[in-house]
């Protein structure tokens, strides 16, 4: 019988980590289990059934503090680092965020380092699709090796930027960064919260199911992953089934509640229309190939399994079908919430969100309460028909055989220079220069297949944050850099010249705890 794999796993009691738990658990005989978990009554409630498994090991600690990730780390084959801080609460208290989840990838990445051979260790850190930002039509299909762009405002997306560079750059043998879509789980109509308006309506999501994203997290541990699956980049993604609007997903959602149509319930200024993340992806399937991780259900056929699954009381919305008028007041009341909500930035005049969101407020105005007047579509969803972005390097050679020539070519399609003089594998930085005249060390692997650039241009990192000074300058940067420009100027004017700052809310005392 083959020794069973010992596998850390963080976030075990959130939404994907959860069911990463559960569907390890189920295999038992062929993993030991280690999950480190902030103690709390809910925490102890939900995993009280394990504590005395011998295959499962609680640690009762913070992914912030080393030694308790070290315990974690100490004896496992695999670490499937899931956890951190997410939105909403990302949103609310972003200085922590990136504390949070750029503090686990260092203490990771130190305590893999730590054991007595660090090669031995396979590290999975789930990234998200927000890493790359706002991609509405036309540049909704997207690939990993895209620029990077986070969001204005986006301080989680920032930290998982900064997070996964430190994982491709920690020099360690075995890596790999997936990232996550949309989550589509039962519990997902919990999430009431301002963000839900911040999405345009047509907008586009490729959905993964938190199914789908268990699985992978199981599958990513087998015996029969490759060699060359490491040190890469993968969008997690559950396939063409599942790439909709945001519309189409609130009508998906709206009426297996029974609620019916979403324009009954909404009108339409209450959502933005851009400055969020959501793309269709060209290379989900990648993924897919190597993990085998899809269970392909159609997709109304899974949302009526959520409805089976939800909570009870959501299910007398259903009942309650002919009074659905009454629940509009509720969802307007969301988007009025003080500091996030989309209508409070209105009766406050809150010009710099109204700005990132809308463009202006005459934008806004002009979207109006009349559905009739608004265009709902769906774009172009063959991908054999739009525009692939470019990279900045010749694609069909093989990757570990680029050179230095092939480089600064990339460098100076993003209106930089790479200063290396030799160059000795892809995984190894050297020294690059951005347009603004900042020198910075990088892997080509994270600039060409990571779509990484100057970690000064981030707009915000663990010094900004310190200082609480946060600044997106998108247009300046698209002005000298053409590899960026491709992602910014379909969706932006470029008369704009907007540069973006982060405004510190008295309102939320604990904003920078």
């Amino acid at each position: 019988m083959a020794q069973k794999k010992t596998v850390f796993l963080t976030g075990a009691s959130g939404n994907m980590g959860w069911e990463g738990f559960k569907q390890l658990y189920a295999k038992k005989n062929e993993f030991n289990i280690v999950v480190l978990l902030r103690d709390s009554e809910k925490n102890r409630k939900k995993f009280k059934d394990y504590m005395n498994d011998p295959s499962v090991k609680i640690v009762w600690g913070d992914l912030k503090n080393y030694d308790s990730v070290l315990e974690c780390v100490t004896g496992s084959d695999f670490v499937l680092h899931v956890g951190g801080m997410v939105s909403p609460a990302a949103d609310y208290y972003p200085i922590n965020t990136i504390k949070t989840n750029v503090g686990a990838a260092k203490n990771i990445v130190a305590a893999v380092k730590a054991q007595p051979n660090p090669d031995a260790v396979k590290v999975v850190y789930i990234g998200t699709v927000a890493e790359t930002g706002e991609r509405d039509d036309p540049i909704h299909w997207a690939r990993t090796g895209d620029p990077i762009k986070i969001s204005v405002y986006d301080h989680y997306a920032t930290s998982k930027v900064i997070a996964e560079s430190i994982f491709a750059e920690s020099g360690l043998k075995y890596w790999v960064s997936l990232r996550q879509s949309g989550i589509l789980y039962a519990d997902i109509l919990k999430n009431m919260e301002p963000i839900m308006y911040h999405v345009p309506i047509n907008g586009v999501l490729e959905w993964a199911t938190v199914e789908d994203s268990g699985r992978l997290l199981v599958n990513v541990c087998g015996d029969d992953v490759p060699e060359e699956f490491w040190r890469r980049f993968y969008n997690i993604g559950s396939g063409k089934e599942y790439r909709i609007t945001n519309m189409e997903f609130e009508e998906l959602l709206l009426g297996t509640l029974g609620l019916g149509d979403p324009k009954k319930l909404f009108n339409p200024d209450w959502f933005t229309l851009r400055n969020f993340h959501g793309q269709w992806y060209l290379d989900s399937d990648v993924l897919e190939s190597y993990l085998h991780f899809r269970a392909n259900v159609p997709i109304k056929q899974y949302f009526k399994s959520m409805m089976q699954k939800v909570e009870f009381y959501y299910k007398l919305a259903f009942l309650a079908k002919p009074f659905s008028f009454a629940v509009k007041p509720f969802m307007k009341k969301i988007a009025q919430t003080p500091i996030y909500g989309t209508l409070w930035w209105r009766e406050n005049k809150v010009a710099s969100r109204i700005n990132a969101y809308y463009g202006s407020m005459e934008k806004w105005n002009a979207i109006g309460s009349d559905w009739k007047k608004v265009k709902i579509y769906r774009p172009e969803d063959d991908p054999t028909k739009v525009r692939i972005l470019d990279h900045g390097y010749d694609e069909t050679k093989d990757f570990d055989s680029l050179t230095l020539d092939d480089l600064k070519k990339a460098a100076a399609f993003r209106g930089g220079e790479c200063l290396a003089d030799e160059i000795t594998d892809m995984y190894t930085p050297v020294k690059w220069k951005c347009a603004h005249g900042h020198e910075f060390m990088m892997s080509p692997n994270l600039v060409l297949r990571g779509g990484h650039w100057c970690p000064e241009e981030l707009p915000s990192s663990e010094a900004k944050a310190a200082e609480k000074k946060f600044r997106w300058a998108y247009d300046e940067e698209a002005k000298v850099n053409p590899f960026f420009a491709q992602v910014w100027y379909p969706l932006h004017d470029k008369s704009e010249n907007n540069v973006y700052t982060e405004e510190i809310y008295k309102d939320f005392k604990e904003y920078s705890k």
